[in-house]
C-alpha cells in the first residue's frame, strides 16, 4: 500500500514529467488509489442523481460524462464543447449546470440527454468577464441556492463587485452577496451536519516563498468579510492596503494552509468506506504553486477537525511531485456513494479512485 510522508518544496515554473506511475503516489495504511477515467483537462466534478460524473474543464472548452459500465470499468463522452472556460459546474434537481466565466447555462433532464444534449438555458446573472481569476466554480448548497464565486481580477486589489461569493435562486434571481474578503476561492462545500459553507481561498502572490498561507474558511453565516486584500491568513497585514486596517476585524480562516499551495476543491468525508476517524473531516486538493523557489503542494490534504477549527493538517495522497518533477495536479474532489473518493487532475487528464480496503497491510 502507499504510505509514509516526504515533505515536498517549490520552483518557479512546472516542470513537465512522464506522467507517473500510481505506483509513486503514497496513502496512509489500507488505502489504495486507481485510474478512475481518462478525461481530458478534468477540472470541476459533479455527481448525477443516477451516478453519471459529469466533469468540466478549464483550457478544453468542453464538459464530459464519465458512466460505469456493468463491468466496473468506465466510458466518457464529451456532452458540451466550444465553451469558454467551463470551470464551474454542478448538478441539482435532475439539471446541469455550467459556468462559464461571465454566464451560466442549465441544461434540462441531463441524465436521460447525454448522447443529444439539448440546448442550454443561459441563466440572466451578470457576472464579470475578466479573465484573471475569472474562471468560476459553482455549486448548490443545502438552502438550494446558487453559490458562484466571483475572484479578484489581479494579485492584489481593491475593487467593487469582486473577490466574493454570491448566491443566487436556481433561476438566477435572488442576488445577494453571501461572503466578502476572498481573494480567489476555486472550491466550496457545505458541512454535512451544520449545514455551513466551508471554502479554499488562494493567498496573494509575491510577498515571499512562505507568506502568506493559503487558507481554509468557514461561513457559518452571510456577510462575512475574510480581509483580502487587507489582511491575509488573519494576521497578515498586506503591505500596500494594510496599512490603516486591523486584522482582528475580520474573520480568520479555520485552518491556514501552506503557502503558495492552491488549493481548490474542498469535501467533508461522508462516506461509509473510510475509517470513522476520516467521518466529517476535510480533504482539500492542493493544485500546487506555480511561482515559488521551491514547489509545493500537489498532492490531496487532510485537515482534522475539533469543531469548526482545524487541529492538524497534513498530507493524505502526494507523490505527483518528485523532486521538482511534476506528473499531476488534484483540481477536485467528490465522495462516490460507494463512499470512494474521486480525485481530478487536470495535468495528467486523469480522474483517480481512492478506496480503503480492511485487509491492507
Amino acid at each position: 500500500m502507499h504510505r509514509n510522508f516526504i515533505v515536498s518544496c517549490f520552483l518557479l515554473a512546472i516542470v513537465p514529467s512522464a506522467f507517473a506511475s500510481l505506483d509513486d503516489v503514497q496513502l496512509p495504511p489500507g488505502f489504495v488509489i486507481e485510474e478512475y477515467a481518462d478525461v481530458p483537462k478534468a477540472r470541476s466534478l459533479a455527481l448525477g442523481d443516477k451516478g453519471t460524473l459529469f466533469v468540466s474543464t478549464r483550457k478544453a472548452r468542453s464538459v464530459y460524462a464519465v458512466v460505469e459500465n456493468g463491468d466496473g470499468s468506465t466510458r466518457t463522452i464529451e456532452i458540451l464543447d466550444g465553451m469558454s472556460t467551463p470551470n464551474g459546474i454542478a448538478f441539482h434537481d435532475g439539471d446541469l449546470y455550467v459556468a462559464e466565466i461571465d454566464r451560466v447555462y442549465r441544461y434540462a433532464d441531463i441524465e436521460d440527454n447525454l448522447d443529444a444534449v439539448p440546448d442550454g438555458e443561459l441563466l440572466d446573472i451578470d457576472l464579470p468577464s475578466d479573465t484573471h481569476h475569472g474562471w468560476r466554480y459553482i455549486g448548490f448548497g443545502p438552502d438550494n441556492k446558487l453559490y458562484i464565486s466571483i475572484g479578484a481580477p489581479c494579485n492584489v486589489c481593491d475593487k467593487y463587485g469582486y473577490a466574493q461569493i454570491i448566491r443566487l435562486n436556481p433561476d438566477g434571481t435572488g442576488r445577494e452577496t453571501y461572503a466578502s474578503g476572498i481573494r480567489n476561492s476555486v472550491g466550496f462545500t457545505w458541512h454535512p451536519e451544520s449545514g455551513d459553507l466551508w471554502f479554499t481561498d488562494n493567498g496573494r502572490d509575491m510577498m515571499g516563498d512562505d507568506i502568506p498561507p493559503c487558507e481554509l474558511n468557514r461561513a457559518e453565516r452571510k456577510g462575512l468579510h475574510f480581509g483580502y486584500p487587507y489582511c491575509h491568513g488573519g494576521d497578515i497585514a498586506d503591505p500596500r492596503f494594510g496599512k490603516d486596517r486591523q486584522c482582528e476585524n475580520y474573520t480568520p480562516p479555520a485552518q491556514k494552509l501552506g503557502p503558495h499551495v492552491a488549493p481548490l476543491g474542498v469535501k467533508f468525508y461522508t462516506g461509509d468506506m473510510f475509517p470513522e476517524e476520516y467521518r466529517n473531516q476535510v480533504f482539500i486538493a492542493e493544485h500546487g504553486s506555480w511561482n515559488r523557489s521551491k514547489k509545493i503542494g500537489y498532492r490531496v490534504s487532510l485537515v482534522r477537525l475539533e469543531g469548526n477549527q482545524g487541529v492538524s493538517y497534513e498530507p493524505f495522497a502526494f507523490g505527483w511531485l518528485q523532486g521538482q518533477s511534476v506528473s499531476g495536479r488534484p483540481v477536485d474532489l467528490i465522495v462516490k456513494e460507494d463512499g470512494s473518493l474521486l480525485v481530478s487532475d487536470d495535468f495528467a487528464g486523469k480522474i483517480y479512485r481512492i478506496s480503503y480496503i480492511d485487509d491492507a497491510n
